[in-house]
This record gives structure tokens, sequence and C-alpha cells, in this order.
């Protein structure tokens, strides 16, 4: 026994641990030996192995799956009795700080994963969208509930994938999922363009293990828009392993596209068949109840942030509920537009006016404007016959219809000033220009004339003659 003792004993001082790292650094790369090898500290060898130790899991498994058999040659060089290695996790001992910040998070509770340098920054969760402010209806009830039942039991539906349209509540749906959960566990939200950029970062600095790391520790990993890995392979093989380390250690991924898992175009079939192989749930486009229910609560949230009372009539309501189907996001946006033109003008908008306001989003048919049309109407509205504006004469009952068409033709066709004018009985250009400057310096001024114009451009765009709600 006392043989054996001074035999170890001998073998350890005769093992110089420096020799062995220089030379790894030599056969491997410094790039290899710094991100990794580096790391790897002496602690005791017995008889035929060796006991090193690394500062984390991670990287004693990427060690072995990678170095092991050049780490275990070099050392055969200098001792062929050892045949195998073997690693103990030790962590890195920290300052005095860093262990009382450390301390302080867990006290704190304070488990959402942000690195205070410049390094991660993109834990993206908005404490705005939460489940309690998530209105529900029968397109978006299943992606909902099951958000919920992830919160109450994690990795039990692992992972979960949501997808649908854009602005059909996705993200509001992970944020919530990611304030729910980061209570109790270590969070990570980010979008799959954010990982992305992280991700080329840390391979230009050399500094992959820290990403790996960050990535791999976290209980809760939301990646908002996965389609956006689609063809960029390096990428989706570290999604890949980051995801099947996560998985190992019973951690919740969550993650959102904008389509099924087996329509993803140019990603792994592998990574696919894994999103498949947990809960698929998908968000529709918002039903005529739903949509009325989200106008609803946006103007009621309005009317509580606003010190003056927002006035929006329940048909102005029931016409954006009715005329805005693609997503929640522009149902929201009209409500705000209509919102800010109400306290902008200080009035109660009218049918036309949110016509106007909401064009670019509105489903409406529009019919055709020709200069026929504005004629007939302006006549029609006027209470005059098309031949007495087109005449010479200028009484003022005539001139200020026919300036009026002018103007109308001019803000509502493509039409050129001498196309205008030869409409109008081949009026002169300069006839036309002060036709239209007549009308706006009028409007400026004289509101009923402002309300003329109004009305008479709802009937010809919308084909509508009622003048106002």
């Amino acid at each position: 026994m006392s043989n054996s003792y001074k035999n170890k004993n001998l073998i350890t001082q005769n093992l110089d641990w420096n020799i062995i790292q220089s030379e790894m650094k030599t056969k491997l790369g410094t790039d290899i030996y710094e991100s990794w090898l580096k790391k790897i500290q002496f602690v005791e060898e017995f008889n035929n192995y060796l006991l090193l130790s690394v500062p984390t899991r991670f990287i004693r498994d990427w060690i072995t799956s990678r170095y092991l058999d050049q780490i275990l040659k070099s050392i055969k060089t200098y001792k062929k009795e050892i045949i195998r290695i073997e690693f103990k996790i030790i962590e890195k001992k920290e300052n005095i700080n860093q262990k009382q910040i450390v301390s302080n998070q867990i006290a704190n509770r304070e488990n959402i994963s942000f690195i205070k340098d410049s390094y991660l920054q993109y834990n993206r969760i908005d404490p705005n969208k939460r489940f309690e402010n998530f209105i529900t209806g029968s397109s978006n009830k299943l992606a909902y509930e099951a958000s919920l039942k992830v919160c109450e039991n994690i990795s039990n539906y692992n992972p979960l994938y949501i997808y649908g349209g854009v602005g059909m509540g996705k993200t509001h749906l992970l944020n919530s999922i990611g304030l729910e959960l980061k209570k109790e566990n270590k969070v990570m939200f980010i979008s799959a363009e954010r990982f992305m950029y992280q991700f080329v970062k840390s391979i230009k600095a050399n500094d992959m293990v820290k990403f790996k790391e960050y990535f791999r520790n976290t209980d809760i990993l939301l990646i908002d828009d996965i389609q956006f890995m689609n063809g960029k392979e390096a990428m989706q093989e570290e999604f890949f392993h980051t995801f099947n380390a996560l998985l190992d250690k019973g951690s919740q991924i969550i993650v959102s596209a904008d389509r099924a898992p087996n329509k993803l175009s140019r990603i792994q079939e592998r990574i696919k068949s894994r999103f498949s192989g947990g809960l698929v749930v998908d968000i529709q486009k918002p039903d005529y109840e739903l949509r009325k229910k989200i106008v609803g609560r946006k103007t009621d949230e309005l009317n509580n942030l606003y010190s003056e009372k927002v006035k929006i009539s329940k048909d102005i309501q029931d016409f954006i509920s009715n005329e805005i189907t693609n997503n929640v996001r522009e149902l929201t946006g009209a409500i705000n537009r209509i919102v800010s033109y109400s306290r902008i003008y200080n009035k109660i908008p009218n049918l036309f006016e949110v016509k106007t306001v909401l064009k670019d989003l509105l489903n409406v048919s529009e019919t055709k404007v020709t200069i026929d049309l504005i004629q007939t109407l302006v006549c029609k509205y006027f209470k005059i016959s098309k031949n007495e504006m087109l005449s010479s004469r200028r009484s003022r009952y005539l001139v200020r219809p026919r300036q009026t068409a002018i103007y109308l033709t001019k803000i509502l066709t493509s039409k050129s000033l001498p196309e205008i004018g030869r409409e109008f009985s081949n009026r002169d250009h300069t006839t036309i220009i002060h036709s239209v400057k007549t009308i706006e310096k009028l409007k400026v001024k004289d509101l009923d004339m402002v309300d003329n114009i109004n009305k008479l451009k709802n009937q010809i765009l919308y084909n509508n003659s009622e003048n106002e709600i």
C-alpha cells in the first residue's frame, strides 16, 4: 500500500500538464485551444486513468465528443499506461462581487436571462402583452388554451409550435408565456433574426462557447418567426443541437412561425420533424365576432387613456369590424387612426371621413371615377343641368358648382390640366388652375364648402347617396 502510494505520487509529480497543454495548442490550433482546451485543469492521476476538471457540463460534453482522442494521444506520449480520461465539473470561482450579484438575483427571483454587457440584449419580453389582455375567439382559442397549459405544466407539450399569418397575435402569446414563466424560471425570448445575428457575431468574435452556454442554460426558450432561419444551414445546425440539449434537460421550447412545420421552406427535415413532434396549433383570421370584440375593447382602452372621451359611434365600430378582415394588427391600427383624427380635429368622424382615413385598409370596392360621373353627381348635388355647368355663363350659382367639379376632377383622377379643360367645354388650362386654387382657398375659411366637398367625394368614390351617418 505504501509502495502504491509512492508510485502514485511519483507519477503525479512527473506529469507536467503545462507541456500537455502546449502540445494540444500546437496540434489543434490556437482558436480551439483558447475556446475549449485552455479551460481543462489537471486534478489527479490514478494508475491507468487521468482525472481532469472543466468549469461546465457543456464544455465537458463538447470536449469529450470532439477532442478526447487527441488529448489522450498527447498524454500517452508521456505516459503510455494512461488508457482513459475522466472529467470532473468544478465551477470556476468568481470574485465576491460577482457571487453577490448572482446571489441577489436568486434571492429576488429575477430569472430573466439578461446579459448586462453588449453581448446579448435581445430578451424582448413586453410587459404589456399579457394573457389578461389577449382577446379570444373561435379563431385563436386553441392557441390561447395551449399557451396556458404550457405555463401550468412545462415540458408537457414540448415544443409548442404556434403558427398563423402576420398580425394574428402569435407574438402576444409568446410574450404572455414569457411573463408568466419568468416568475419561476430562467426565460429567454428572442426572434429568429436576432438569434441569427448573435450567432454570426459570436463566430466572428470566436466566442461560441459563451453563445452556446447562454442559450443552453435557459429553462424556457421562446423563438419568434422561426421561418427566418430558412436557408441558413450553419445556424440551423446550431439551433438543432441547442434544441436537443434543452429537451434533454427538460427545458420548454416555444416557437412561432407564419406557416405549419411541414410548409417551412429551406428548413432541415430533422428540425421540421421535431416541431411536428410537439403540440402544433394555429391562429386563423379573426371572425366578425372577434373583430367586433377587439374594436370595442380597443376603443374602451383609448377612452380610459385620454381625459376627454373619444366618441366613435357603434355604427362606425360595426363598419370597421365588417370591412377590416385581414388581421388583428390592422384592426387596432384602424382604431388608433380614427381616434387620432377625432382628437386632432376635435370632432366626431362621419362615414366618409372614416373611409378616407382608412382607405388603404378597407376592402371597399370603389367605383371607377370618370369625369362624366363627377359632372353628373355635382350637377345633381347643386340642382343644375350639365348643359348649364358646361356653358360659358358666369352666374354665381353656376360658377361655384363648375369650379367644384373641376377641383374634384383634379384630385380624384389622373387627368392632365389640358385634358380636364377639354372635358369642360375646351376651357384653358389656366382656368382649370384658377378653379382648383379657388376651391382650396374656400376650404380654409368656408366650412360649408368643406362639407360639400366631403359629401361629393363620398358619393363619387363609394357611390353612396348617404352623406353622413
